[in-house]
């Protein structure tokens, strides 16, 4: 059955197809780099392999389409409803980015602390900052600090064992406490985030999209949190209230945000954001990794062979 089926990898930079070939199983494929070209050949593909590229509005060109795996773990972008009423079956890519978004959250957890921003910036004045009388104005350490992430699935878990590594207390927020997972002191439901936040010295957002998690960061959640507080959202841009974060950075609510993601993207040159200076920004970039293509291609290898051999559920499976 693999010898009739072709595979499409919608990508704007990602070198999917490259790495497919490289692994010569005789399956048909072929790769666009933009929405136009995506619209234009997806009435080719069996498979496809997409992220941020697609629209729903697809689907009336896809007329031989019967799978999708997202190059990501986010699938917001896809109208579940609309492909479960043409058969189109789809599959996460979760897993195959959990170790860089949960590295790059600890990044930006020691980047704050250690204010390398504020370094970086003074390298390139060729400055050498002296030494620091105001407290609240030094580096700081992480050990015996407490860290509240919130959204307590592969990503987080894989954080508060980072954490650990660095003495941290690692307070756990999951839709399903009962669930359990790996490296927390204690796990808590999402109803508890008011009461949790007050506690934290720090707090990690590593949770998906949802109804639920959308806007959940708002005026009085960051009015909750210490004013020595760091803020780090690693998941996704509408899980903030952009606004209210904005608030509580100029009043001094809290005291920094490591931000890789965005209401809006990329994030606009007019946004305030860009001018906080103890805001460290990054472009979307938490998932990165030179062995990302390799582990999507893993995930979606897995899913067409389960479909080939009719046995389901797909690994992720979404629809």
């Amino acid at each position: 059955m693999k010898e009739r089926i072709t595979i499409c990898f919608a990508h704007v930079a990602y070198q999917l197809r490259e790495r497919f070939l490289e692994r010569d199983l005789g399956i048909a494929s072929f790769q666009v780099r933009s929405l136009d070209e995506l619209e234009r050949r997806i009435g080719e593909a069996d498979a496809l392999a997409v992220s941020g590229l697609w629209r729903d509005s697809l689907l009336q060109h896809a007329h031989k389409l019967r799978f999708i795996q997202s190059v990501s773990a986010g699938v917001d972008q896809f109208g579940s409803h609309a492909l479960e009423a043409r058969g189109i079956r789809l599959a996460s890519g979760q897993g195959a980015n959990e170790c860089a978004v949960a590295e790059h959250a600890m990044a930006l957890i020691l980047a704050l602390a250690r204010r390398l921003p504020e370094a970086r910036d003074n390298q390139a004045r060729r400055y050498w900052r002296g030494m620091v009388g105001e407290i609240a104005c030094r580096e700081d350490e992480l050990s015996g600090k407490t860290l509240l992430i919130v959204g307590f699935g592969r990503i987080g878990q894989r954080l508060a064992k980072l954490a650990k590594a660095f003495d941290l207390r690692v307070l756990g927020i999951r839709r399903n406490p009962s669930a359990g997972g790996e490296g927390a002191h204690a796990i808590y439901g999402i109803d508890r985030l008011p009461g949790l936040l007050p506690q934290a010295d720090l707090v990690a957002l590593t949770c998906p999209l949802t109804p639920e998690t959308q806007g959940l960061m708002g005026s009085a959640e960051f009015r909750a949190m210490k004013p020595s507080a760091l803020f780090v959202n690693v998941a996704r841009g509408r899980c903030v209230q952009e606004i209210a974060l904005i608030e509580a950075l100029s009043e001094g609510c809290i005291a920094g945000a490591g931000l890789d993601c965005f209401s809006d993207e990329p994030l606009a040159q007019t946004s305030c954001l860009w001018g906080f200076a103890n805001v460290l920004i990054t472009p979307h970039t938490a998932g990165e990794t030179r062995r990302y293509e390799d582990n999507v291609l893993d995930i979606l290898m897995e899913n067409l062979g389960r479909l080939w051999a009719g046995k389901l559920p797909l690994k992720n499976q979404i629809v």
